[in-house]
C-alpha cells in the first residue's frame, strides 16, 4: 500500500469512528421502550422501573417499561422482535430464555442469537427451604434420605424449566438421587406447601420464601452460592451443609437489544446501566428482594451465559425434561 492509500484508509477509519461516536452521543433521539415479560409489581419488573427512571434522567428522553407477561415470556419477545432495531426498543430477559428454554422446548419461537446482550441487571441466589418442624438439619440430611428412599422425597416449583425446578434437578443430578417434582400454580402456594409439610423441601429466594421464613413457618438450611449470604452469615452454603461441591444456582435477568445494534450505542447503554445500578438507592432496592448486581464486561457475561447453558443442557437431557 502506498502512502496515499494509507492516508486515505486512515482518514476513512477516522471518519467512521467519528460517525459512530456521534451516533452514540446523539442516541436516543426518541422515547426508549423496554419490554419485560414480568407482570407489574413482580420483583424484576419493580427493579426495572426504578432503573428506567434513572436512565430517563441520563438520556433526556422518556424510558417506557411495557409489561408483556405470559406464555413463558414469548409474548414479550414477539413484541420486542417487531420493534425498532436501533436501540430504541430493548428487552429484559430472564435467564431461562437464554440458557434453559433453547434446550427445553422442541420448537422455540425465537433464537437466542436474535439478541445482543447489553448488561446483566441483577442476580439472586436461592436458599434450601424446609418446614420449620422438619427432621432435616442440613442439605446433606435431605440427600441421605433421598438416597435411602429413591423417588419418595419431593420438592416443588411453579412450572417446568424455571430456575427453581432446574436448580433442584441439578442437585438430583449432582448427587445421583431421584425425587419427585411437584408443580404449584403460584409461588405463594408453593411455599405454603413447604410450610405445611406437603413438600420435603424447595429452593426459594428471599423475595418468594422470605416472608414465611421470617414468620417462622419455614427455615433455610443452605444457600446455593459459592459463599455465605451477607444478610444470613449463619446459613451455610449447600457445599458446607453436606451438599456437592460446586453446586450453585442463580436467577438473573439481563437487558438486551436487537442483533446488530451499533457497538457505540451498545457500549453507551452498558455504561449508563451499570452506573445507574451502582447508585445507593438501587442497592437498597436490590436488598429488598435479595438481589445483587454483578457488573461484568460483555465478553465475560457471554462466557458466563455459555457456561450456564452447558450446565442446564446437561440437566435437561439427563432428567428428560421437555416442553412443546
Amino acid at each position: 500500500m502506498n502512502s496515499l492509500s494509507r492516508r486515505t484508509a486512515l482518514v476513512a477509519a477516522a471518519t467512521l469512528f467519528a460517525c459512530l461516536s456521534a451516533q452514540a452521543q446523539d442516541w436516543p433521539t426518541k422515547p426508549v421502550r423496554i419490554v419485560t415479560p414480568f407482570p407489574a409489581g413482580a420483583g424484576p419488573e419493580a427493579v426495572l422501573r426504578v432503573l428506567a427512571e434513572k436512565l430517563q434522567k441520563k438520556w433526556g428522553k422518556p424510558v417506557i417499561v411495557e409489561n408483556k407477561p405470559g406464555a413463558n415470556g414469548f409474548i414479550a419477545i414477539d413484541s420486542f422482535k417487531r420493534g425498532a432495531t436501533d436501540g430504541h426498543d430493548l428487552i429484559q430477559l430472564d435467564n431461562v430464555h437464554l440458557v434453559a428454554y433453547p434446550h427445553l422446548f422442541k420448537k422455540l419461537p425465537y433464537d437466542p442469537k436474535d439478541f445482543d446482550l447489553i448488561a446483566p441487571l441483577f442476580r439472586t441466589y436461592f436458599f434450601v427451604a424446609v418446614p420449620a418442624n422438619t427432621k432435616y438439619k442440613t442439605t446433606g440430611d435431605i440427600i441421605a434420605d433421598a438416597k435411602a428412599r429413591p423417588g419418595e422425597l419431593n420438592y416443588g416449583s411453579w412450572s417446568i424449566g424455571n430456575p427453581v425446578h432446574l436448580g433442584s434437578a441439578l442437585l438430583e443430578v449432582m448427587t445421583n438421587t431421584q425425587m419427585q417434582h411437584v408443580i404449584y400454580k403460584e409461588t405463594a402456594m408453593l411455599y405454603t406447601g413447604v410450610a405445611n409439610g406437603e413438600l420435603n423441601w424447595s429452593l426459594g429466594s428471599l423475595a418468594t420464601a422470605g416472608p414465611l421464613m421470617r414468620s417462622g413457618r419455614i427455615k433455610f438450611i443452605g444457600v446455593t452460592a459459592p459463599k455465605r449470604h451477607s444478610a444470613f452469615p449463619d446459613i451455610p452454603t449447600v457445599a458446607e451443609s453436606g451438599g456437592p461441591a460446586g453446586y450453585e444456582v442463580t436467577g438473573w435477568t439481563a437487558l438486551a437489544a436487537p442483533k446488530g445494534l451499533p457497538k457505540a450505542v451498545a457500549d453507551r447503554i452498558h455504561k449508563d446501566v451499570e452506573a445507574a445500578l451502582a447508585e445507593p438507592d438501587m442497592k437498597e432496592r436490590f436488598a429488598t428482594f435479595g438481589y445483587e448486581s454483578f457488573p461484568t464486561t460483555t465478553e465475560q457475561f457471554n462466557a458466563f451465559i455459555a457456561a450456564e447453558s452447558t450446565k442446564y443442557a446437561d440437566v435437561i437431557k439427563r432428567t428428560k425434561a421437555t416442553l412443546d
